[in-house]
């Protein structure tokens, strides 16, 4: 507050409020928010799944089919000649009522596109149930 002094001696109150520091500090807050908005909002918003690692519960009508390194697939431990005949034999587990789950294994060094072919049969086959296996890491390291 400032008190003036009159000719007359009597004192006057002036009552305004300095709005200056109020302006500061509004800008500088404005100026925060602008720079840190863009990055905090950087991600495209995606619900994502938790992580659970369930043990496999190995039935005995699961289909367990293999990929070597080379590409070779496998039923099992047999080997199948062609995708045509990996399709007709998952179309003949594809009637069982319930389906079995397909097991995939493929090795670390296949090509992505051998394991492609095995997910491409399973769905002209008809089948709802494919998994993957995969070596947990080591604890610790």
């Amino acid at each position: 507050m400032a008190i003036t002094l009159n000719s007359n001696d009597d004192e006057e109150v002036i009552a305004a409020i300095n709005t200056t520091p109020l302006v500061d500090v509004m800008l500088v807050l404005l100026i925060i928010f602008l720079i840190t908005i863009p990055v905090v909002v950087h991600n495209v918003p995606v619900r994502l799944p938790p992580e659970t690692n369930i043990p496999t519960k190995t039935k005995p009508e699961n289909v367990t089919i293999s990929v070597d390194q080379e590409g070779g697939v496998f039923w099992g431990t047999a080997p199948i000649a062609g995708t045509n005949a990996l399709v007709e034999k998952l179309k003949a587990v594809a009637v069982q009522d319930p389906q079995p789950e397909i097991l995939i294994r493929g090795d670390q060094d296949a090509r992505y596109e051998a394991i492609g072919k095995i997910v491409f049969a399973c769905q002209r086959a008809g089948l709802e149930k494919i998994g993957f296996i995969t070596q947990p890491p080591a604890r610790g390291g």
